[in-house]
């Protein structure tokens, strides 16, 4: 059995194959016998897990675990719209499950995006750190806009205990049979 992290770079759809032609996860990972747990917006880069046991997929995809972003947004968040984040927002007429979110100095580290995010002068952006705990489609980028500040770049950094470090863009690595049990444990 195999679980591997791969960071997904933005523009990659998170399948194997695509009718139209665009770039998949067989530009990157030349092993069949994973599958992704989860998905990944086309739009989005980041941490993706990928593993060849069914029931870890499906526990990654249904379990409550934290998900930890890093998202660029347009403008200046205030302390009302990060606590209405902490609170939950209404989404397509639900409200999100709380989640954790702060402001945070811009990743340095993080490779800049290909394309860049495009800038304008006027209009200032800043990062935050936000952990879900819940999966919908496209929620980081709808609960920013439902604050009034849209994503302009998101990169997922952990899913449970699972990080993105020592990893760039394309690249992957299977993950120990510690860190699978640790990944595990934190599905209970």
């Amino acid at each position: 059995m195999t679980t591997i992290a791969f960071w997904k770079p933005y523009g990659v759809l998170t399948r194997f194959t695509d009718d139209d032609g665009r770039p998949t996860l067989a530009d990157w990972i030349d092993r069949r016998d994973v599958y992704p747990a989860g998905r990944l917006d086309r739009d989005s880069e980041g941490l993706l897990l990928l593993s060849s046991e069914p029931e870890l997929r499906g526990r990654l995809t249904a379990s409550r675990h934290p998900r930890v972003y890093l998202v660029q947004v347009e403008g200046t968040m205030d302390e009302d719209s990060l606590d209405r984040i902490r609170s939950g927002v209404v989404v397509r007429g639900r409200r999100t499950a709380p989640a954790a979110v702060r402001a945070i100095d811009e990743p340095t580290w993080l490779p800049p995006r290909d394309p860049p995010i495009r800038y304008r002068a006027s209009i200032p952006d800043m990062w935050i750190e936000l952990t879900l705990t819940e999966g919908r489609n496209r929620q980081v980028r709808r609960m920013t806009a439902a604050v009034g500040h849209p994503t302009l770049r998101l990169v997922r950094w952990a899913v449970g205990p699972v990080t993105l470090h020592g990893l760039a863009p394309g690249a992957w690595r299977t993950l120990s049979p510690g860190e699978v049990d640790e990944l595990r444990q934190e599905l209970r």
